[in-house]
């Protein structure tokens, strides 16, 4: 459990995550609808930071078991893992 504390424990990575939550919300006009998730690119765009820097984010949050990838080409996706997400709350509502 502490890995996926460590991986909460960033602004930017709990931004991402609610991004990803809603994606029709958060990025531009149909990345919600790709069933695969959203593509790095837009994710770099929405952060505001270096591609080396969210691609280490999302690193961490795909470590944690937050974040599934699917690569297509040259293109990499992401998209939450709500099983794990939902698992992780309830390991932690019923530790705490």
């Amino acid at each position: 459990m502490l890995d996926e504390c460590k991986a909460l424990a960033n602004e930017t990575r709990l931004s991402i995550l609610e991004w990803l939550k809603d994606p029709g919300a958060h990025f531009a006009h149909g990345a919600g609808d790709e069933p695969l998730g959203v593509c790095v690119g837009l994710i770099q765009q929405r952060a505001g930071c270096s591609a080396s820097t969210v691609s280490a984010h999302l690193a961490v949050l795909q470590r944690a078991g937050f974040l599934q990838a699917t690569r297509r080409g040259q293109w990499t996706y992401y998209r939450r893992d709500e099983a794990r997400i939902r698992a992780f709350a309830a390991r932690l509502h019923h530790d705490l």
